[in-house]
């Protein structure tokens, strides 16, 4: 049953959906499937709505082609306060937008030019070769076929890379352990990720806040001080810190941790995509690997266990298919939310004289999953086309809707002022894995199951894969 509660809008706001169950309002269905919901309420209210969920009021903007009005109003919509107040939530540090700490949001935000330009190539190459030490671990384990999870295998590697890049190496005798134990900590807490976003307390989530305090605590200063060769990202972080004496060594190793998730929350689920959809698709893995082939021939570079492999970013961008299959997964996979807040009563105005009146406090959501999966802009978009990025052996990045060119066709890492300051390092540290494994290794699907998207991280990032699955892989002759 719909009620439509009209009599109480004001001149220009979208019809209200609000569900009948106080507060929850739609939550529930929306918490469900949200992709099937907005979908049915875009054929019978148009492309522009609101929702009642969980006390909130969020107007969803469903046409692709109004996405910019909101991008770049970043003034009367603002994101950063809505960040600050789930991260701080979920992570457990003081909100930076209190005025406690003066410039601090500002600051931290600034250090995201290590993550680009020069900067970028430096920590890329430190991945590069952090990624090519775990391999050449499992090459001389691999000395026959051996099984492992695929979803297991990417998170264990990706995590140990992005850790050692990011923050050094444990000189413990066995440095692969404490990494080990930090990560089963980390899968820990990632499981109830879903539930602190939603802003259920945590002290209903079993065993999560004891987990919490433990991760935070291997980041506390005494113990990231012996750590060895570390990022200048994150070495720019601490010096930040360090400023703030309000800010408590919990609360700094807290910030610390914090960017740990941002850097791998999701990545790892994202190359288990990107690796599970080549596996099953053998036209997909030939051209890719045809490809790794023949960037080492052509660079003179061996492969095999005892030799670095170096590439350029170059190199890295001119691998099309490579990029395009992973795109390609991405497009399958990725389910945010772009979420801005109106901080004034103001009219949003929209292509076509089209306006939306908004109310102070009200949310702003873009929901790109539909746009991914509209088989107007993507022909059979259920279908993994590895090569859907590719056009005359270039990379293609103009796509149509309507007979219109989309300024926006693939959104997996937000937009605007909420884009991901991370995305250039993991797309390159995706790429890099991607290499290495075939450069490295025979791999296949070691038994015939379909893996499909668990949607309780609806709207926000990658989805993780509903169950695991077996392959094997091989040293390459």
């Amino acid at each position: 049953v719909y009620f439509f509660f009209v009599f109480n809008r004001k001149t220009g706001e979208p019809p209200l959906i609000n569900g009948w169950i106080p507060y929850l309002g739609k939550a529930l269905i929306f918490r469900k499937d949200a992709f099937k919901f907005l979908l049915d309420q875009q054929k019978k209210l148009g492309d522009i709505f609101t929702v009642h969920i969980a006390g909130r009021y969020i107007t969803f903007i469903m046409d692709p082609f109004q996405y910019v009005y909101v991008i770049r109003n970043s003034k009367q919509l603002e994101f950063h306060e809505f960040a600050d107040k789930m991260a701080s939530k979920t992570f457990d540090y003081p909100a930076l937008s209190k005025g406690k700490f003066p410039d601090l949001k500002e600051n931290l935000h600034r250090i995201y030019q290590y993550l680009q330009g020069k900067p970028l190539d430096i920590i890329s190459d430190h991945m590069m070769k952090n990624l090519q030490d775990i391999f050449e671990w499992k090459c001389s384990q691999a000395t026959d076929w051996e099984t492992e999870k695929m979803y297991k295998f990417c998170c264990s590697v990706m995590f140990e890379a992005s850790f050692v890049t990011l923050y050094g190496r444990v000189p413990a005798a066995d440095g692969h352990k404490v990494i080990s134990e930090i990560r089963d900590k980390f899968i820990k807490f990632d499981a109830s990720f879903p539930y602190l976003a939603a802003n259920i307390p945590i002290e209903l989530l079993g065993a999560t806040k004891k987990v919490r305090k433990e991760l935070i605590h291997h980041f506390l200063l005494q113990n990231m001080t012996k750590w060895l060769g570390g990022s200048k990202v994150v070495q720019a972080r601490q010096d930040i810190f360090e400023k703030y004496e309000l800010l408590g060594d919990y609360d700094k190793a807290a910030h610390h941790f914090a960017f740990l998730w941002a850097s791998v929350g999701n990545t790892i689920p994202a190359t288990f995509w990107a690796m599970y959809y080549l596996l099953r698709h053998p036209e997909a893995l030939a051209a890719v690997r045809d490809e790794v082939d023949h960037l080492l021939q052509s660079t003179g570079q061996k492969r095999g266990p005892t030799y670095n492999i170096q590439l350029t970013r170059e190199q890295l961008d001119n691998l099309v298919y490579l990029e395009s299959a992973l795109n390609e997964s991405l497009r399958m996979c990725s389910s945010s939310m772009n979420i801005r807040i109106s901080q004034e009563d103001f009219v949003l105005k929209l292509e076509g004289n089209q306006e939306v009146g908004l109310r102070k406090g009200d949310w702003i959501a873009l929901y790109p999953q539909i746009l991914h999966m509209d088989p107007e802009v993507y022909e059979d978009p259920k279908e993994y086309k590895f090569d859907r990025y590719i056009e005359n052996g270039k990379k293609k990045t103009t796509f149509y809707k309507a007979g219109r060119k989309l300024k926006y066709f693939l959104m997996p890492f937000g937009s605007g002022i909420s884009m991901c300051p991370g995305r250039f390092l993991a797309m390159n540290e995706m790429k890099m894995f991607l290499f290495l494994l075939l450069a490295h290794f025979d791999v296949e699907l070691a038994e015939n199951k379909a893996v499909r998207l668990d949607n309780s991280r609806m709207g926000l990032g990658i989805l993780l894969p509903d169950v695991d699955i077996d392959f094997r892989y091989k040293l390459r002759s």
